[in-house]
């Protein structure tokens, strides 16, 4: 029932890059203006971030989770009557609204109740849902847009949200919220926000894994179409393919994250080895320009996935009564990245062609001052980790 749920918001959230080209052409949406459409879902869910972890630490994962999405179902089917782009963004807005929790409710329920290797597989395999339905956003939206149109689509999903209520409603237990231990204090955002375990890993969600959301759910298919020339059928196929290997990626985390676990590579130490690679590989993406093929920006995903880890280190870092506050707080950071990276790098490329720049350039320089955001994180967290063994270490002295 939860992954049910999960995967009609990831389809959601990454729609906008299937749909850009209809967008652009029947609304005529500049850039700047896609990038606040599907940024739109993401300032909804941001904002959600902080109240939505108090109150799943308050009420539990399903009654929290049954109300938020019927107010993603009233955002759809707000967002397929809507004839112009304050309608459009005020509907995507609740949709964002609507589908925070999707992934915050079942994360902090198995908080509760999972060990740590059972957690980062269940969290990885959740995110593999999410990447189906990410995938399903591509290929099969390209095919039901001839019968259906794009307003119909949205109605089909709102339906479907529904659906996912009701599932949600038979199949979820109960969530008992945990308390505070006896003489243990209550806490809250500030003692989440001053954690150190937090601070070495916020930029890295902002910049690093909300930029990956934010390529993967609209600027890798302007990229595929405006900079490699595809049209909008090839660029469903290109994102078809980047979803598919993100969808195999996440299957892989869960079934390697155990074994992982017992060889003493996890959380924070596995994202310090690999994350040069992701790096690496959008700095080429870059240098290539037109001649970037899908089946590198797969690559790239596929890399850079390895900061999804951060997120359930980040949950085992707090008790438990903090969990989905914890967990809230660090999906602030990825969600507010999102948004921000989304019309950032739209603003960007309208300014660069209103400077005389072409089109291709243009998403060119974007991306890669988005690259140099990205590598400034990951060293970030490296020096987080030094001064945590130089602390450490003196402690111990």
């Amino acid at each position: 029932a939860f992954a049910f749920a999960y995967f009609l918001s990831a389809l959601v959230r990454a729609v906008t890059a299937t749909l850009a080209p209809v967008f652009s052409q029947e609304l005529g949406l500049a850039a700047a203006q896609l990038g606040l459409l599907a940024g739109a879902y993401f300032l909804g869910f941001a904002l959600m971030q902080l109240p939505l972890g108090s109150a799943l630490d308050r009420w539990g994962a399903k009654r929290v989770l049954m109300v938020f999405l019927a107010v993603a179902v009233l955002g759809c089917a707000g967002f397929a009557l809507a004839q112009a782009l304050p309608g459009l963004l005020v509907a995507r807005f609740l949709v964002g609204v609507g589908v925070s929790a999707c992934l915050m409710a079942p994360l902090t329920c198995f908080r509760h109740h999972f060990s740590m290797p059972a957690q980062l597989s269940a969290n990885s395999w959740m995110l593999m849902t999410g990447s189906l339905g990410m995938l399903a956003s591509t290929l099969p939206v390209q095919w039901l847009l001839p019968s259906l149109g794009w307003r119909g689509l949205f109605v089909l999903v709102a339906a479907l949200l529904a659906v996912a209520v009701g599932l949600i409603a038979l199949w979820v237990p109960p969530d008992a919220p945990v308390s505070a231990d006896a003489g243990e204090p209550a806490g809250g955002y500030g003692q989440v926000f001053r954690h150190p375990a937090f601070l070495r890993v916020a930029p890295l969600g902002f910049f690093a894994y909300g930029g990956m959301v934010a390529m993967q759910s609209l600027w890798i298919g302007p990229w595929l179409t405006q900079v490699g020339g595809a049209s909008a059928q090839g660029a469903a196929q290109g994102l078809f393919l980047v979803n598919l290997s993100m969808l195999v990626a996440f299957l892989c985390w869960g079934l390697v994250m155990p074994w992982l676990i017992r060889a003493g590579w996890a959380g924070e130490r596995l994202i310090a080895a690999a994350w040069p690679l992701g790096v690496a590989c959008l700095a080429l993406i870059v240098w290539l320009g037109p001649r970037a093929s899908a089946s590198l920006w797969a690559l790239w995903c596929v890399c850079t996935s390895v900061v999804s880890l951060a997120q359930p280190a980040v949950g085992q870092a707090f008790p438990r009564h903090l969990a989905g506050r914890a967990l809230s707080a660090f999906n602030l950071m990825i969600f507010a990245g999102v948004f921000a990276i989304q019309w950032g790098i739209g603003l960007t490329v309208d300014a660069l062609r209103a400077g005389g720049m072409d089109s291709a350039l243009a998403y060119r320089w974007a991306i890669g001052g988005y690259g140099a955001a990205c590598a400034l994180a990951f060293l970030w967290l490296h020096l987080g980790r030094w001064q945590q063994r130089r602390t450490d270490g003196g402690e111990r002295r």
